[in-house]
């Protein structure tokens, strides 16, 4: 029997859910509470009120097209597979990530690939300005260039893989990407380790949640021997 490989490194790249965590602008905010707790019912338990698109999440088709696959209808083992990191380290707030910034990866991505866009914005993050609205964000040139090479998934480490504060700026990456059954993984939590490899295996598995255009994830990057 053949050896299994083994994991040398593994990454979460999951921004933490809490009460009042940050979340998209417009949603109300993260609510969590305690239903049971030990002194009382000898056991804890708690309830959580959030909108699943708020902390890492991934969207499916359903967000932004009323016919679209909603979240438990995509294949599972659409939400695995190889990563590529693009060092967007640097880049200016509220800019657009476009052709010129993944132009210099066209060689290192192939069909079914996961592109991770590093900006460094997972690591403020907070209730500030620069945060809630002035991320960089994937422009639909960007969109349509990944969809050309046939990748899986997308990720970034803002709130959303579209800008804040207008429809030109917010809608081109979702419907692109969408359209094409590409998904979106959304407010991940990205820094400079994951430039220590050229390729990681992804693993971005959404809960299964009926009817849903998007779900909690928790995003995790291996590396192995």
């Amino acid at each position: 029997m053949p050896k299994m490989p083994q994991i040398r490194k593994i990454i979460d790249l999951s921004q933490p859910v809490y009460h009042n965590c940050p979340g998209w602008p417009t949603y109300e905010m993260v609510h969590v509470r305690y239903e049971a707790i030990y002194p009382n019912d000898g056991y804890t338990a708690e309830r959580l009120q959030m909108n699943v698109h708020t902390a890492t999440h991934l969207d499916a088709p359903f967000h932004f097209y009323p016919d679209g696959k909603t979240i438990e209808q995509i294949p599972v083992e659409r939400f695995q597979g190889e990563a590529v990191p693009i060092d967007l380290f640097g880049i200016a707030a509220d800019s657009p990530i476009g052709v010129e910034h993944l132009e210099p990866y066209k060689d290192k991505i192939r069909p079914d690939d996961i592109v991770l866009l590093c900006t460094g914005w997972g690591k403020i993050r907070g209730y500030s300005k620069q945060y809630y609205n002035q991320w960089p964000y994937l422009s639909g040139e960007g969109a349509q260039w990944l969809v050309d090479r046939k990748v899986k998934g997308v990720g970034i480490d803002g709130l959303s893989i579209g800008g804040w504060g207008a429809p030109e700026k917010a809608v081109p990456p979702h419907e692109i990407l969408l359209s094409n059954e590409i998904w979106p993984l959304e407010e991940l939590y990205l820094t400079e380790e994951l430039l220590s490899e050229p390729r990681w295996y992804l693993c971005a598995f959404p809960l299964k949640l009926q009817g849903f255009g998007g779900a909690p994830v928790r995003a995790v990057a291996m590396a192995f021997d």
